[in-house]
């Protein structure tokens, strides 16, 4: 049982304590919403950005190599991502070295010095990043079904933003992204795992180092479906397709996202699946199939990826939309609902082991949904799916999804 404890402190950070019994490690995280969805169209790409200039460092350790001398000195590893709802940082450690961990995290990301000269040099490293990105044709694939589903919304930009933006930001705009939107009430600061080693009174000295911040405006509302077919044609042995359905479900409700797992899970999320059963095993039309199920604050979505042959790609894209419907139509069978059921389920339980896992999962929950619902309630919520559920989600996940195409394709073999 994972104990959950949460305050707010005096800057209006809230602080959620994760206590995990049986673990050697803790991990601290500290995550704003404040990722590229939070971005306007000319900013794209900075919540990422500065996200990279974070780690350049703080006050008490004043440069990156200070900065990553001191993680090893505690045996202590860094992160950070950023998301389209989220911009987060994080350090795992051993439990008695988590007060130094806190003690390094809140000083260059609450501190973040944010220094002329390290932003030139890391403006090249990120356009490596971006250049990289757009060279790997699943990578292209993913953002281009962003825009598929999402069009010029936010939601439909690439977290790392196009490399000409890059070339643009000055440390007035990327300081005034933050003053913007690092505000401290949607976010939060959470710690998972063997939490003995935590002085609570310094630890709350600790994360005041990040300013009180006002809530910002809020985000522009996820625009309703729209189908589109994009297509990068390229003259490749195997093709990357993406797919999406918007989901019919209200992604704040954590039952409503719970169901939708199961038919995700019983739809492609393992090698029971009917995606990988048909379209890999029986068909031999692919190697790697696999169904998503995702949430933003106001938008749910079901996604399919898959690596094909070329050759192969439409055959595929059309026996996948033949699958999709006849669960719609037909619905899935009891037997597979109850399998998927326990698989899902069972996932999650072993996603919580980690004591990144549980941090990171809690912070998704607070910044996207502002709530958060405790490992054994999500797991509780799994197990309480019922086959009626199942059914009415595949119902609503019809009709001709948004598509995404790396590979020698055009528009009209998706129509």
């Amino acid at each position: 049982m994972i104990e959950v404890r949460d305050t707010v402190l005096g800057n209006g950070l809230p602080l959620v304590s994760l206590r995990m019994p049986g673990t050697r490690a803790a991990t601290v995280l500290v995550a704003f919403d404040a990722g590229a969805r939070t971005e306007r169209a000319e900013e794209n790409g900075m919540a990422h950005f500065l996200e990279h200039l974070v780690f350049k460092g703080g006050e008490l350790y004043p440069t990156y190599r200070e900065v990553n001398q001191t993680a090893e000195r505690l045996g202590a590893q860094l992160n950070a991502y950023t998301s389209h709802d989220a911009v987060a940082f994080h350090v795992t450690c051993r439990a008695e070295a988590v007060m130094d961990a806190a003690d390094l995290l809140t000083d260059f990301v609450g501190k973040a010095r944010l220094d002329a000269g390290e932003l030139e040099r890391e403006r090249g490293v990120v356009i490596q990043e971006i250049n990289r990105s757009n060279d790997q044709p699943a990578s292209v694939a993913s953002k281009l079904l962003d825009r598929a589903a999402y069009g010029d919304h936010p939601l439909g930009r690439p977290v790392l933003g196009p490399a000409d933006h890059l070339e643009s930001f000055g440390p007035n705009a990327i300081l005034a992204f933050r003053e913007r939107r690092w505000a401290t009430g949607p976010g939060g600061a959470f710690l998972a795992g063997d939490l003995s080693g935590v002085d609570e009174a310094r630890l709350a000295e600790l994360f005041e180092r990040f300013p009180a911040r006002p809530d910002h405006d809020g985000i522009e509302p996820a625009p309703g479906f729209e189908r589109r077919i994009l297509v990068d044609a390229r003259e490749t042995n195997q093709s990357h397709l993406r797919l999406h359905w918007r989901a019919p479900i209200d992604p704040g409700d954590l039952r409503q996202r719970a169901t939708l797992a199961v038919y995700t899970a019983l739809l492609g999320g393992s090698m029971g699946s009917r995606l990988f059963d048909e379209i890999r095993e029986q068909r031999g039309l692919c190697y790697a199939i696999r169904a998503v199920a995702s949430s933003h604050a106001d938008s749910a979505s079901l996604e399919v990826a898959s690596g094909l042959d070329s050759a192969k790609c439409v055959e595929a894209y059309r026996r996948i939309r033949e699958i999709v419907a006849e669960l719609a139509e037909d619905g899935p069978k009891p037997e597979e609902i109850e399998r998927a059921r326990a698989y899902a389920a069972g996932s999650t339980v072993l996603a919580l082991e980690g004591t990144t896992a549980v941090a990171a999962r809690a912070a998704a929950q607070k910044v996207t949904f502002g709530e958060i619902a405790s490992p054994e309630e999500s797991i509780a919520a799994l197990d309480e799916v019922t086959p009626e559920g199942v059914r009415e989600v595949a119902r609503g996940v019809s009709g001709a999804p948004a598509v995404a195409c790396v590979g020698p394709h055009e528009v009209p073999d998706f129509e």
